[in-house]
């Protein structure tokens, strides 16, 4: 892949929201992962190292700067997101919420839903808890490791 093809990779990767890529042919294998969960942005080639350009390289293989998460000044255990995609916290628009703070949930019981590529996946709690926050808002946008709630362990 020639220094062209890269920039062209990485600018269309950064203007969507794509958070991790990986492309692997016969000669070499690239994977580029974005956001505070990743920590570098790494190619790796079977060819030469002089056919891509040091500064090239040395920028790719520049850490990912991370934006640090909001301060929690409530003590718990954060319950993230697996998955990018859309929260929702009721089964339909007008629809009761799973759950709401201070509710007492059990393990396997039902938290709320992340629709990702119209695939509703259903979020549950993997121990018993006592909701202490609701983090995201309705039909909102989730990244990968968003924490969902804050709970405490029961």
């Amino acid at each position: 892949m020639d220094v062209n093809d890269l920039k062209v990779l990485f600018d269309m990767i950064t203007e969507t929201d794509i958070t991790e890529f990986e492309m692997e042919n016969s000669d070499e294998k690239i994977v580029i992962r974005r956001g505070a969960k990743a920590g570098l942005v790494a190619i790796e080639s079977a060819l030469a190292a002089s056919s891509v350009p040091q500064a090239v390289a040395s920028a790719a293989m520049a850490p990912v700067i991370a934006v640090a998460p909001e301060s929690n000044d409530m003590s718990g255990v954060p319950i993230t997101s697996p998955i990018v995609g859309t929260f929702y916290s009721a089964p339909e628009p007008g629809a009761d919420p799973y759950v709401e703070v201070g509710h007492v949930v059990e393990k396997g019981q039902m938290l709320c839903i992340v629709e990702a590529m119209k695939l509703m996946n259903e979020i549950e709690a993997e121990f018993r808890c006592k909701i202490l926050k609701v983090c995201k808002e309705n039909a909102q946008a989730v990244e990968y490791g968003d924490p969902l709630f804050i709970v405490e362990k029961l």
